[in-house]
């Protein structure tokens, strides 16, 4: 197994710079924002300034954004899944998302409207679990399928939502595909992250869901007297978070969008491939990617996503599983003073590949090529908590997973 980071500067032919990143405009992230803060559970989520991480690896800012809090749910991705589901319901009842808050959805008018709802997806776990907890708080059926080698824990939190939950012998993108033919085959749903032709709202909806986090960081990175970050690094499985941000900071920071790189793992790594080939097609990963980023296992792109990242991003970046398990460490066990920031496998990646740059000189043509130096103020998103609670411990208790 390769256990070395592999990167490649975008170099990529763009397309339409302005055209793709038109969807997640500051106007239409704040109905989705608006949207989530009708929900009694809604609360930002923490951004952490971890000071002395940034001293010790000679950056002038670290700040990262908790995502462990997020609804309850130890996960960001509620926020992509419900929205879209309302922005669902509210076509079906031929209104504006701005008309449609919690209660209005979950109001016996609406239900008599709209009657029996089926939602379908495939998840490693936290989107799914968001899926489920929209469908249960809206009083309506799940139905989940789940890759082979799908944690217990993931399985049972989702069952505890009420969902209909089956794990297949399939990876995740066979597993999307099994959904999409079940909800076509029983009048439901297919609520799903990844875009294909004739398969666009809802991943873009979902997108636009996930720009409630990005613009809470503009709003918190102000607070602490940021105007702007120099540096982002985004995870990605199918692109749609890493896209949903991009695109959300490439429109606030118009001209000025900070650099951004995205990280995969590297045996999932669709997008770095695709950079990689150069031609701006999207390439895609197969077989079982059994990488402890269970989140980030996707091999498909989404066609939405791909197209908003090769046109904005700086670099994109394959790294094996030890640097996630790194970030887990660093942060579960940060230096004095700096906040204790309990990161699962997918949240803690671009951490774990932060240090590595800034403290390894092996990577010294990254960090030069990046721009990396005292002056750099870098966000980085925590995308989950310990989702996977004996995964998590024996990462950063027990030592597994290591250089």
């Amino acid at each position: 197994m390769d256990h070395f980071i592999k990167w490649k500067e975008n170099q990529l032919p763009k397309t339409d710079i302005e055209c793709c990143i038109e969807i997640l405009k500051e106007e239409e992230i704040k109905k989705a924002r608006t949207f989530h803060e009708s929900f009694e559970q809604y609360s930002k989520t923490p951004l952490q300034n971890l000071q002395e991480l940034a001293k010790e690896i000679g950056v002038g800012g670290v700040y990262l954004k908790d995502e462990s809090y997020r609804f309850g749910l130890n996960a960001f991705k509620v926020l992509g899944g419900s929205f879209a589901i309302a922005k669902h319901m509210a076509e079906k009842l031929g209104k504006d998302i701005s008309e449609l808050g919690y209660e209005t959805l979950i109001s016996d008018e609406t239900r008599k409207q709209l009657g029996d709802m089926l939602f379908v997806t495939a998840t490693d776990g936290n989107h799914g679990r968001g899926i489920a907890w929209t469908a249960n708080q809206l009083k309506q059926k799940s139905v989940v399928y789940m890759p082979k080698g799908s944690a217990e824990t993931r399985v049972e939190n989702i069952r505890k939502e009420g969902a209909t939950v089956s794990v297949e012998d399939m990876n995740y993108d066979d597993a999307v595909r099994l959904a999409a033919k079940y909800a076509e085959e029983n009048n439901g749903l297919v609520v799903q992250d990844t875009a294909w032709d004739g398969y666009e709202d809802i991943p873009t909806w979902i997108m636009q869901g996930y720009g409630t986090m990005a613009l809470e960081a503009v709003e918190q990175l102000k607070e602490l007297g940021i105007d702007r970050p120099t540096h982002i690094f985004l995870q990605a499985g199918v692109g749609s978070l890493a896209a949903g941000v991009q695109g959300v900071f490439a429109n606030v920071y118009s001209g000025n969008c900070p650099t951004t790189t995205i990280v995969e793992s590297n045996l999932a790594d669709c997008l770095y491939r695709s950079a990689v080939a150069g031609d701006g097609e999207a390439r895609a990963v197969g077989g079982d990617m059994q990488t402890i980023m269970a989140g980030l296992a996707c091999g498909e792109a989404n066609t939405i996503g791909w197209e908003i990242l090769k046109n904005h991003s700086s670099m994109f970046v394959s790294c094996p599983d030890w640097v996630a398990a790194n970030g887990m460490r660093v942060l579960g066990n940060p230096l004095k003073n700096d906040p204790h920031v309990i990161s699962g496998e997918s949240g803690a990646v671009t951490a774990g590949l932060l240090v590595e740059i800034m403290k390894n000189d092996e990577y010294k043509e990254l960090r030069e090529k990046l721009n990396l130096n005292k002056d750099s103020k870098v966000l980085l998103f925590s995308t989950e908590g310990d989702t996977d609670p004996d995964k998590y411990r024996s990462i950063v208790w027990n030592g597994e997973c290591t250089k």
